[in-house]
């Protein structure tokens, strides 16, 4: 069901909600969070795609604030979504037009959920001033999406500058399977220092910047940053132990291979996660990401290098997907 309501109020907004929760019995009972995005008006159907799928375990009350005109007459449009064509959540999309676009916060205030958390989701470039945002200030979890901005790099960097607790990115999230998978080889014998390590990614991903710091960090050992065309996002990583060394390479979509010495070659299921995924695991973990926190500490302390992959693979340092192939070939033939 979808309900549109031009030149509305938020206080208006406010009763119907209750009335429509009213005539809608359980249907609209059950909500967890408020889940408020800011976005513009040609992202719309995509960020109203995402949320949706992202709440399906996470009923939710989504609050879409819809930048557009700012230079009509301060009005404000609104839709509300509910039944199938909101998923598990209910849907209020906000079209703020002129004066209203800086003060976003006038209308969202009266439909947040009472009593629930409040988390914030920026699907494009996040604001200059993230926590000068009444948003900002109002929500328990921020989550941006550094990748959308010109320079994720830089923009990585001023977030780091600008970190308080709560603050949560999407390319960090979608880093948790490599994380894991990384973390358990270290959990097996040979239980060596790692002496260096490399990352190849897309010279664009944030993710591979984040999983570099994240290996630095904690490991406190040099990393080399190796950077592939843009538009990839984390490729291969090599771990150097006195043993040998250890490397994670994506081989396809779905699946990376697993070399270390004296181990038999082992594929690993690495799917890519998508934005939707991705957003449902952060409405899932709401408390303080400490990792998340000492990893952006540590931008300007880790021992970085930063060179091209054919630089990388020429050095020796790094395996890609042929060579990894390759090995996993040469493995089978002597074993057969």
């Amino acid at each position: 069901m979808i309900l549109d309501y031009p030149d509305v109020s938020a206080r208006h907004l406010s009763r119907e909600l209750v009335r429509l929760r009213a005539d809608q019995g359980a249907m609209a009972l059950g909500r967890v969070l408020s889940l408020a995005v800011v976005t513009d008006l040609g992202s719309l159907p995509g960020v109203l795609e995402t949320a949706t799928a992202a709440t399906r375990q996470h009923p939710s009350r989504i609050i879409v604030l819809v930048r557009d005109n700012a230079l009509d007459e301060p009005r404000l449009d609104a839709q509300i979504r509910l039944g199938g064509d909101a998923g598990a959540s209910e849907i209020v999309v906000l079209y703020l037009h002129g004066a209203l676009v800086e003060h976003e916060h006038a209308v969202l205030l009266p439909l947040l959920l009472p009593d629930s958390p409040i988390v914030a989701w920026w699907p494009g470039r996040p604001p200059e001033e993230l926590h000068s945002s009444p948003l900002a200030q109002v929500a328990s979890r921020r989550i941006t999406t550094v990748a959308q901005a010109e320079d994720p790099a830089q923009e990585l960097r001023r977030l780091a500058s600008d970190y308080e607790a709560g603050d949560t990115d999407i390319a960090w999230t979608r880093l948790t399977r490599w994380r894991a998978l990384l973390a358990a080889v270290l959990d097996e014998p040979p239980f060596e220092e790692v002496q260096s390590a490399t990352v190849s990614g897309g010279s664009d991903s944030p993710r591979v910047d984040l999983l570099a710091f994240w290996l630095g960090r904690f490991l406190e050992c040099p990393v080399v940053r190796a950077r592939s065309a843009p538009g990839q996002g984390v490729e291969s990583v090599r771990l150097q132990r006195a043993s040998g060394p250890v490397d994670l390479v994506r081989i396809d979509g779905e699946n990376a291979l697993l070399l270390a010495p004296g181990r038999r070659a082992r594929r690993v299921t690495l799917p890519h996660t998508t934005l939707a995924q991705s957003l449902s695991a952060e409405l899932h973990r709401l408390d303080v990401d400490d990792v998340y926190e000492a990893v952006l500490e540590s931008i300007d302390t880790v021992d970085l290098t930063v060179m091209s992959t054919a630089d990388a693979l020429a050095a020796g340092i790094l395996r890609d997907r042929d060579s990894a192939l390759d090995a996993e070939s040469q493995e089978i033939e002597e074993n057969a």
